[in-house]
């Protein structure tokens, strides 16, 4: 089998992403480190695996992919038979409500919490000044959405299904950021949130990546 490759840089929470899967999956993938301070992610050699040059970029064989939620996709269809079944089969309502969830993900939690981790977390890795009035405007927005996840958890365990899926790991690394700021209080106010988070923070894969974070 053709070696897996992550082109990434671990301060991007796509990148995470990524690489938490792989790890739930038990897949071994060489990661390839882009120097984003230096500009590698927008010079040719790069952006003929992602145009938009944007970490991260992915390779398995002769298959390019970009973008993180299709990457993680790909690597749940393609590697079905590993590690944890993060699309796990079934019955297209179950299949269809964790669609629901990842795509409440992607288009209604993770917008404002990404700023929210840009203004409050990465901005201070580089000495840059916080807007405060961005902040306020998607802390309300971030705090809307976690209204709805505490009833959603008050009925299930996680958010897709009963099991831990997709659809609560594309969460783990901007929640990761949010923990380590203010932020953190919306989570911890609300108690299914609170457990939720606590859970999805401690899975094995997601330690792993803290790990490779901090080499």
């Amino acid at each position: 089998m053709a070696a897996i490759k992550l082109h990434g840089n671990m301060i991007s929470t796509a990148t995470t992403r990524v690489l938490a899967t792989l790890y739930e999956k038990d897949l071994e993938a060489e990661f390839v480190n882009v120097d984003m301070k230096a500009g590698e992610h927008k010079k040719e050699h790069f952006l003929s695996k992602n145009p938009f040059g944007q970490v991260p970029a992915f390779e398995d064989g002769d298959m390019t992919l970009f973008e993180s939620r299709a990457i993680t996709r790909y690597i749940c269809h393609e590697y079905a038979d590993k590690g944890t079944p993060l699309l796990p089969p079934g019955d297209s309502k179950k299949k269809s409500t964790i669609s629901v969830w990842m795509e409440v993900e992607a288009h209604q939690f993770d917008p404002p919490a990404t700023l929210l981790t840009w203004e409050l977390a990465i901005k201070r890795l580089f000495g840059l000044n916080t807007d405060t009035k961005v902040v306020e405007e998607n802390e309300a927005k971030l705090a809307k959405v976690l209204d709805v996840y505490e009833t959603r958890l008050a009925k299930s365990k996680y958010l897709g299904w009963d099991c831990f899926t997709l659809a609560d790991l594309h969460h783990l690394p901007n929640i990761e950021y949010l923990m380590g700021t203010r932020i953190k209080e919306h989570f911890d106010s609300r108690p299914n949130v609170s457990a939720w988070v606590a859970d999805i923070r401690t899975r094995p894969s997601w330690l792993k990546v803290l790990a490779a974070h901090k080499q």
